[in-house]
C-alpha cells in the first residue's frame, strides 16, 4: 500500500506528464491544422470521426462537441467500419481518424477503405512514420513523450492529447462560424445549462400572480396582498400602472417594530423607494445575478417602465437555475 505522500505524488506527476503533452501538441499545431479546419468549414458534409479502443471513446466525445457546436458529426466505430458500417459515409463528408499508433490492424484496413472513397482523411495520430500518417491527407499531430501509466501501456497521455486537440478544433469551428449563445442555446434545450441560455425573466413572471397596489392603499390591504399572492412581497404602482416602490413581507416587520401604531400609515409610507427590477425580456440567470448582488429575494420584472410582474428566488430555484 502507498502512502499518504506517494499517493498525493503520483496523482500530481500523472497530471504533470499530461499538462505537459498537451502544451506539446500546442507547438505541433501547423498548417495542416488551419487546412483541416477551413476544409470543415467549406464542406457541404458531415465530420465522420472514427477510431479504435480508447481513441474510439474519445472519438465518441469529439463528435458529441462538434454536434454541440454548430459541426454536424457522426462517431462510427473503426471496427464495425470494416464490417458495413462504411455506408454510413457520404460523397462530401470528411473523415477524421483516432489512432494512438497509427498501425492497427483495424485502421490498416479501414484507411485504403476510405482512400479509395475519394474522401478527405484526417489522421489524428501520435506517430508521424505510422501507416495513418502516410496515408491521411492531413496530419493532426498527437505525438508525445510517454503515457502516465508507469508501464506505458494504458492510453492515459495519449488519449488525454486527443481530447485536448479535439477540443481546440471544435472551438475554431466554432469561432470561424460566429455561434453564439443563441445557437448554443438552440442546441442545449433541456437541463439547467438549456435554461440559462433561453429562459427569460417573463417566463417566470408569467407563471406567478402579479401582486400589485395603490400608494394610498392601507397596510390591512397590503398584508392582504402579501399574503395572498404568497411571494413575499407587492409592488406599488400608480394609475398608469409605473412603479412607484415595492413592500417586502421584511418591510412589514420593521414597520411593526418602529411604530406602536399603524391605523394611519399607508403604502407609501413602509415602501421601498428604489426596487431591484429586470426588464421582462432579459435571461432568467441575469435576474438571478440581480438577487444575488443584492441580497434579496424578490425582483420586479418591468415591460419598458410598466409593472409587468415579480420573480421570487424560488422560482429560479425550482428552474435549477441556481
Amino acid at each position: 500500500m502507498k502512502s499518504k505522500k506517494s499517493i498525493i505524488q503520483s496523482a500530481i506527476g500523472t497530471l504533470e506528464l499530461e499538462a505537459a503533452a498537451i502544451l506539446n501538441v500546442a507547438k505541433n499545431i501547423n498548417g495542416d491544422f488551419e487546412k483541416v479546419v477551413s476544409s470543415i468549414l467549406n464542406s457541404k458534409g458531415r465530420v465522420i470521426v472514427t477510431g479504435i479502443g480508447k481513441s474510439a471513446i474519445i472519438a465518441q466525445k469529439i463528435v458529441a462537441t462538434f454536434n454541440s457546436t454548430g459541426t454536424p458529426a457522426i462517431f462510427m466505430h473503426a471496427a464495425d467500419a470494416i464490417h458495413g458500417d462504411l455506408g454510413m459515409i457520404q460523397m462530401d463528408d470528411i473523415v477524421i481518424c483516432l489512432s494512438k499508433s497509427g498501425n492497427t490492424p483495424e485502421i490498416k484496413v479501414l484507411t485504403p477503405l476510405l482512400k479509395s472513397a475519394g474522401n478527405l482523411l484526417i489522421g489524428m495520430v501520435g506517430e508521424l512514420n505510422s501507416f495513418l500518417a502516410e496515408q491521411a491527407d492531413l496530419i493532426l499531430n498527437t505525438a508525445f513523450e510517454k503515457e502516465a501509466c508507469p508501464h506505458n501501456l494504458a492510453p492515459t497521455t495519449s488519449t488525454t492529447a486527443q481530447l485536448a486537440l479535439g477540443d481546440a478544433l471544435a472551438i475554431c469551428l466554432l469561432e470561424c462560424r460566429a455561434f453564439n449563445e443563441s445557437d448554443f442555446a438552440k442546441y442545449h434545450p433541456g437541463g439547467s445549462l438549456g435554461k440559462k441560455l433561453y429562459l427569460k425573466a417573463r417566463d417566470l413572471a408569467l407563471s406567478n400572480e402579479k401582486p400589485a397596489i395603490h400608494p394610498s392603499a392601507s397596510v390591512k390591504d397590503v398584508l392582504i396582498e402579501i399574503s395572498k399572492n404568497r411571494l413575499g412581497a407587492v409592488a406599488v404602482v400608480d394609475s398608469d400602472d409605473k412603479v412607484l416602490g415595492i413592500i417586502t413581507d421584511g418591510d412589514v416587520r420593521r414597520m411593526l417594530e418602529n411604530n406602536t401604531t399603524i391605523a394611519n400609515l399607508k403604502a407609501e409610507d413602509i415602501m421601498g423607494r428604489t426596487p431591484k427590477s429586470i426588464q421582462f425580456d432579459a435571461l432568467a440567470v441575469d435576474a438571478l445575478d440581480i438577487i444575488k448582488q443584492n441580497n434579496i429575494t424578490q425582483l420586479l420584472v418591468l415591460e419598458q417602465n410598466t409593472y409587468f410582474g415579480i420573480i421570487h428566488l424560488h422560482d429560479l430555484l425550482n428552474e435549477g437555475i441556481v
